[in-house]
């Protein structure tokens, strides 16, 4: 059976180029200069402006609901937004060039409609009237038809298709559905403007405070306080609230409402419960949910200013990607600064993103400090600071393991984590910078029959692990270092007939003749010029070198694919894909899903790369 009539977008195989239906009203309003004031196409730019603040009123919505650090304990659905439903949202603006063109068509069949007067409040009563007498019933009644069985499945099952109701699932819906949407928002102004009280003010006020309050009825937060309610009863029925239209959502069978839930009982449809479990969400008392202490913290840290803009809070959709620097991120970038100047001086450390894995809470903290900041000794101590009051954090919630970025292990900065373990000897709570992980999944990346390598950042606490396994496989390492004291001092940690193939070197041109460059200091390009042609790079730098060589190969951080059953994953961790963890994160799920009882700190324990890199196989975490 074919699709039904007006189920699906004609622009849908377009991509980014569906923006293109815009051209027209955007070339015509050039063409006549619609922004001088004497122009008489002047309303081509105030129809361009009032539909870009729509899409920003949604946007401004989603990042509200995504400040988790604000509103984790007001979710009402607890579960995260997973990849797939972020995919079916994507183009969640395309009602917006829907109406766009039902606006623009109005407005050429009605020539008078284009000379309205910036405000009339006579209007405003009129407009008021109108949708409290027109459009909420009529929105009603056609909620409910698109609720029977034949409508349902054709149309209105895809706006009820995702578990998490999101400001952009107000949008995910057919055709048909926001064509009679269009056309019920209308009919206020309609009646407005056939009075002879329309005005400009009133059509951006109305249309703008119909889409506050359907994203808002979508933004899956309890806003309303739970004791207004109470004191003023009638409000009840003259406003929704999100955990009215949640109810919807989950149930399908009650609160159809467009935003006064009068209707619903008029309809007989109102969920009886909706205000008790309103001010249950509200408090945050209902069930655990996000409210409930997670048991494994991933302590993160921003690379820079353009990588802050790489959370779900700013962009949903560009946080779902791997990270990139694009152009339209370039006029945020003061915004940002300013963003990381405040976070400097007033933030805490914060939740960013959460998931579930086996029925346990996984959350993602950041550290409010950039990756210079690691640099400045002024900062050190500041930085450390932050760390233990997260771990501290973590140790009254109950969390059972903490595992620490790449920074934030840093052996100048805390000694790999040894700081905090010596300075709360009784933590219950595990500290882990999972370098274990790290070091096997860099090593697991070297090809079998390798005979030589060449590593930076040799003396490092992972470059120390790597060349100590790597000389027990009768692997040659050289070790660029100028330090022979460090040198000396890793190679009398190997067996005494493996020390010879620990190799000291001070120059790049040491390493001309060798492939395998395993890279854990930043190279310059000019350092990368001595490398022989088909050379690859292993990486465990942070940030990663510049892929300069176009006759090398380079590898990523060290990363693993979190389990199939990890369920809530929405955003992309800096640079890698969908799904894909850093090997310090995954180092720290698999302490957590094993149940290891030590601390994991400091220098790393040879002896367990196998036990550990084994433990995460097992537990489905697989190499990329």
């Amino acid at each position: 059976m074919g699709a039904a009539f007006l189920s699906s977008w004609p622009w849908d195989n377009l991509g980014i180029f569906k923006y293109v239906l815009y051209g027209p009203l955007v070339g015509k309003a050039l063409a006549s200069r619609a922004w001088e004031p004497a122009s008489p196409d002047r309303w081509l730019c105030l129809l361009l402006a009032l539909f870009a603040l729509r899409a920003f009123t949604y946007q401004l919505w989603s990042s509200y609901s995504n400040m988790l650090f604000l509103t984790r304990r007001r979710r009402i659905v607890r579960d995260g937004v997973d990849f797939e439903q972020i995919d079916k949202e994507w183009d969640w603006d395309n009602f917006l060039i829907l109406q766009i063109m039902m606006a623009a068509t109005a407005l050429y069949a009605f020539p008078s409609l284009r000379h309205l007067p910036g405000w009339n409040t006579g209007g405003l009563a009129v407009a008021a009237l109108l949708h409290v007498a027109a459009t909420e019933p009529l929105f009603y009644a056609a909620h409910r038809a698109f609720h029977g069985a034949h409508l349902f499945a054709r149309y209105h099952a895809l706006h009820h298709s995702n578990k998490v109701p999101t400001p952009f699932t107000a949008g995910f819906a057919t055709p048909l559905e926001h064509l009679v949407l269009g056309l019920l928002m209308a009919l206020p102004l309609a009646g407005a403007c056939a009075a002879g009280l329309g005005s400009v003010g009133l059509a951006f006020a109305y249309v703008l405070s119909f889409d506050f309050l359907r994203a808002m009825g979508h933004c899956n937060v309890e806003l309303f306080p739970g004791g207004l309610f109470r004191s003023l009863p009638f409000l009840r029925y003259l406003i929704y609230t999100p955990t009215y239209h949640t109810i919807h959502h989950t149930g399908k069978k009650a609160n159809f409402c467009l935003f006064m839930p009068l209707f619903d009982r008029l309809g007989g449809t109102l969920d009886p419960e909706s205000w008790e479990l309103q001010r249950k969400n509200r408090a945050g008392t209902r069930g655990a949910g996000m409210d409930e202490a997670p048991d494994f913290v991933f302590l993160a840290h921003v690379v820079d200013v353009m990588q802050s803009m790489h959370v779900p809070f700013v962009m949903r959709t560009f946080a779902s990607t791997p990270f990139a620097v694009r152009a339209f991120l370039l006029p945020l970038w003061p915004i940002a600064l300013l963003f990381m100047f405040m976070v400097w001086a007033w933030s805490k450390t914060f939740i960013i993103s959460y998931y579930h894995l086996r029925g346990k809470l996984h959350q993602i903290w950041a550290v409010p400090r950039y990756g210079f900041h690691y640099f400045l000794p002024f900062a050190k101590d500041g930085i450390n600071d932050q760390i233990e009051l997260a771990i501290l954090r973590a140790e009254r919630m109950g969390v059972k393991v903490v595992s620490l970025a790449a920074l934030n292990k840093n052996e100048a900065l805390n000694g790999g984590g040894t700081l905090f373990v010596n300075k709360h000897p009784d933590l219950r709570v595990r500290v882990v910078h999972g370098n274990t992980l790290t070091a096997a999944v860099i090593l697991n990346e070297i090809p079998k029959g390798t005979t030589e390598v060449f590593m930076t950042g040799a003396t490092s606490k992972l470059g120390r692990a790597i060349a100590l396994y790597l000389c027990r496989k009768k692997i040659r390492v050289m070790m660029m270092t100028l330090s022979t004291e460090r040198f000396q001092k890793i190679q009398k940690e190997a067996a005494a007939e493996d020390q010879q193939y620990l190799v000291q070197v001070t120059k790049f041109q040491s390493a001309e003749q060798c492939k395998t460059w395993i890279v854990g200091k930043w190279l310059s390009p000019r350092e990368q010029r001595w490398a022989s042609p088909g050379t690859h790079f292993h990486q465990f730098v942070v940030p990663p070198i510049l892929g300069f060589r176009r006759d090398c190969t380079y590898g990523k951080l060290a990363a693993m694919r979190l389990p199939k059953d990890a369920r809530g994953l929405g955003s992309c961790e800096f640079s890698l894909e969908r799904g894909v963890v850093h090997a310090c994160h995954a180092g720290g799920v698999v302490h957590f899903l094993e149940g290891y009882a030590h601390h994991e700190v400091g220098a790393i324990d040879v002896d367990r790369i196998d036990v550990v890199w084994e433990a995460a196989l097992k537990h489905g975490i697989r190499p990329v």
